[in-house]
């Protein structure tokens, strides 16, 4: 009896031995689990606890993110640095075909330019140009003239990768027109916006009929129009200076600009030609076959009568140079109009009345 009760009870021991081993261990396994969670009293508080912790990895994230970025970040590409344009352009097709009996307004003109930025601007993508060019146009009422000029010179630039603007200086008012005080007013106006290094004086009825007549500046001032139609296609006498020409900047400020006192037409040219002689310098020019130009047909404007007392003014060209030009120049800008064919600068020149 005594022995069955000692093996009862070393049982009962064994077996309590064994439940608080399990349940120790139950413990510490519940206890690594949640040590490093706060103890909350409800489930509310819990649900609160796991908000602030996704809040506080969500605010990490972006920072995460970020640094990732810098790691990854791919450096831009280096810009292409382009080289100067080639002294003869590539493109030039020679001689042209010219015609004006084709009717064309300014917007069919547009809608072919679509190289043009506003202003009448062009300037190469690919290469930079060798000058950076005004060209300057003399104007009153010439609209018709106007269409067919933009139609075939703005091609031709582009061929001949001029970086240019076109100006066209409208004389506002019926005064007498004075084509050579327009072409001061167009370097004033142009020196405004950007620094051009060459001007090209033209006539609004004169075409190349040449692309390789090229429309920039040379050591020497440059008479372009040398053979026109209305000539046939020769230079009318040897000091012609007249129709399309070009001259540096530092050409134009050495003879003080082009004369302001030739009211009418005639005698600015040759003006021009002497101021250029009695500054020592010379006159370049293309052949004859490169300097071809066509004339748009036309009846001398009105307003723009000859004058006779030009010539008597030019006798004293070398004389007055130093006081009549660039120095003396007054007029008054009205408006200007950018135009994607064209600045359009209408000014008061002070003209006399006919």
């Amino acid at each position: 009896m005594r022995k069955k009760s000692l093996k009862t009870l070393v049982f009962l021991v064994f077996l309590s031995l064994a439940f608080y081993t399990v349940l120790f261990f139950y413990k510490k396994k519940s206890t690594a689990t949640f040590s490093s969670k706060k103890s909350y009293g409800t489930d509310k508080a819990f649900i609160w606890a796991i908000k602030e912790t996704v809040q506080v990895q969500q605010a990490k994230k972006p920072e995460a993110l970020e640094a990732s970025q810098e790691k990854i970040e791919i450096p831009a590409p280096a810009k292409q640095i382009l080289e100067r344009c080639p002294d003869t352009p590539p493109d030039l097709v020679g001689p042209l075909y010219v015609e004006f009996t084709v009717e064309r307004t300014l917007d069919e003109v547009r809608k072919e330019m679509n190289f043009l930025k506003e202003g009448g601007r062009y300037k190469p993508p690919d290469c930079i140009a060798q000058q950076k060019v005004a060209l300057i146009i003399p104007f009153r009422n010439r609209y018709d003239h106007l269409r067919h000029w933009l139609y075939y010179l703005h091609p031709i630039l582009k061929r001949q990768q001029v970086d240019y603007t076109v100006y066209i200086i409208n004389q506002d008012g019926e005064g007498v027109f004075n084509r050579a005080k327009l072409m001061n007013v167009g370097y004033a106006e142009a020196m405004k916006q950007y620094d051009y290094d060459c001007f090209v004086f033209s006539d609004i009825d004169l075409i190349p009929l040449d692309d390789r007549n090229l429309y920039r500046c040379f050591e020497s001032p440059r008479h372009l129009a040398v053979a026109m139609d209305k000539f046939n296609f020769n230079m009318p006498y040897d000091t012609f200076f007249g129709g399309v020409s070009s001259l540096s900047r530092d050409q134009y400020l050495k003879i003080n600009g082009f004369p302001n006192t030739y009211w009418g037409w005639g005698g600015e040219d040759d003006d021009i030609h002497e101021r250029i002689k009695s500054r020592g310098m010379t006159i370049s020019r293309p052949d004859l076959a490169t300097g071809k130009y066509k004339m748009i047909r036309h009846q001398r404007d009105l307003h723009n009568e000859a004058n006779p007392n030009n010539p008597f003014k030019l006798r004293l060209a070398s004389l007055n140079m130093n006081a009549d030009g660039i120095n003396s120049l007054r007029y008054t800008v009205k408006a200007i109009v950018k135009d994607v064919l064209y600045t359009f600068i209408t000014v008061d020149i002070e003209a006399p009345q006919s």
